[in-house]
């Protein structure tokens, strides 16, 4: 039984021995392999930011363009011009009437521009386009400020949860005044048709559609596009914010694992 005793015990002795050294050899070369890192790692949050910096970015110069054309159509006075058809063939002058002025364009190229005795004596849809036009160049000015300020590409605010928030102000009010310009605009028009298709309007006295009445369709139209992208690449995040998702290689260690 001793006999045994003394073999048993030098068995472990060996055995254990021989595990120490396994686990020992086993971290050396753990330590010196290089750590392994994540084979695949998909960064949804910095993928997604960087698709709606180049969303913003497009939607700036949509806002800038239409915010030129407004100003355009609002300083410009063609938004009503002579119309030459039926007996009408004096081509040797010409009348141009916008929101603020009207004037007479000789065939000389010499121009003479008269603003507008009284507001009162003003028909509906010229007082309506003065206001419209100029809420909608101070509504689209404030809203690219706005833009600028909580834009993934600048800094001016630090709060990456608020960003998208601003944004979507800054959509809702691009909206806003593309629908404002749009309105005056097509009223306007609505008026000219309608005069120009009347049969009791002498033909001296019809007009045209200016080039401000287009310029301000693609003005609105710009405006109403930044928004819309605007709104819908800005949305809040709901929940958690969203993190990183890392996949591992097989034989890669889980993290604060101890070797014997």
């Amino acid at each position: 039984m001793s006999v045994l005793r003394k073999n048993s015990s030098k068995i472990h002795g060996r055995v254990s021995l021989k595990h120490l050294y396994i686990g020992k050899q086993h971290l050396q070369n753990k330590q010196e392999e290089p750590q392994e890192r994540p084979l695949l790692i998909f960064q949804f949050s910095q993928n997604k930011r960087m698709g709606s910096v180049g969303v913003q970015i497009v939607c700036v110069a949509l806002g800038v363009l239409g915010l030129i054309g407004v100003i355009v159509c609002c300083a410009v006075p063609r938004w009503k011009v002579s119309s030459f058809t039926g007996s009408n063939i004096v081509t040797a002058q010409s009348s141009q009437e916008g929101l603020w002025t009207t004037c007479v364009v000789q065939s000389t190229g010499q121009q003479q521009c008269k603003n507008y005795d009284s507001l009162l004596v003003l028909p509906s849809d010229v007082q309506a386009a003065r206001a419209l036009t100029i809420i909608s160049c101070m509504i689209s000015c404030l809203s690219l400020l706005i833009l600028f300020c909580g834009a993934d590409f600048t800094t001016c605010v630090q709060n990456e949860d608020a960003k998208p928030k601003i944004s979507l102000v800054s959509g809702v009010g691009l909206l806003l005044a593309g629908i404002l310009v749009i309105i005056p605009v097509s009223w306007s028009a609505h008026n000219v048709v309608r005069d120009f298709n009347n049969p009791l309007i002498a033909a001296g006295q019809k007009k045209e559609l200016g080039a401000c009445i287009f310029v301000g369709w693609g003005a609105g139209v710009l405006l109403l596009l930044a928004g819309g992208l605007l709104c819908c690449f800005s949305r809040p995040q709901s929940g958690s914010s969203g993190g990183t998702a890392k996949y591992y290689s097989n034989n890669a260690s889980a993290p604060g694992k101890n070797y014997v």
